[in-house]
């Protein structure tokens, strides 16, 4: 339960450093890269822990921390490649909805951890039972169908970055010769 409240601390601080950092206008570049890094690092965590508790599920897992390390990395370097002075600015719409809309972008975050968070804390505790329904599964249940639809948004985040690093090697490419 420890590591659970831990890591719900954490979200909420990486939450309310990033606000803070816009609202005083601190925000850099490092910091940006660096809460992507400990944002991926802490999600790999709870994956890998995951796994150990629900070893059926394992590719499953390993598929999500792939997805989710892939597109975030790719979609930063797409970023930088191109100069733009913000990884939240996109053409396409729904990353361009993902990233304006704040609520969107909160309840797919936040439900994204929680579903993950409670298969974890389901782990060791399904809560109480009403009518033979245990409260962690069916909450986790509940935020399954979020996590499903971040993970579509990454895919998203992946093909569109992928399209923008190679529309970046043609153009360098175009201008080499």
């Amino acid at each position: 339960m420890g590591a659970s409240i831990c890591y719900f601390l954490s979200a909420f601080l990486d939450a309310f450093d990033g606000y803070a950092a816009r609202l005083y206008n601190q925000g850099t570049r490092f910091g940006a890269m660096l809460d992507q890094l400990t944002d991926r690092l802490a999600f790999v965590a709870l994956l890998m822990t995951l796994c150990t508790f629900y070893p059926r599920c394992i590719f499953l897992f390993q598929l999500v921390v792939i997805i989710d390390i892939a597109s975030h990395w790719l979609h930063l370097h797409a970023t930088d490649l191109t100069g733009k002075d913000t990884h939240k600015d996109s053409k396409n719409p729904i990353l361009h909805y993902y990233y304006t809309s704040r609520p969107f972008l909160f309840f797919m975050c936040f439900g994204n951890e929680a579903f993950f968070s409670l298969l974890y804390i389901n782990a060791f505790w399904s809560g109480p039972s009403i009518l033979g329904i245990h409260f962690i599964p069916f909450l986790a249940f509940i935020f399954f169908w979020v996590a499903l639809v971040k993970q579509l948004i990454s895919i998203v985040h992946l093909v569109v970055a992928s399209q923008t690093v190679a529309e970046f090697d043609v153009a360098r490419h175009s201008k080499k010769q």
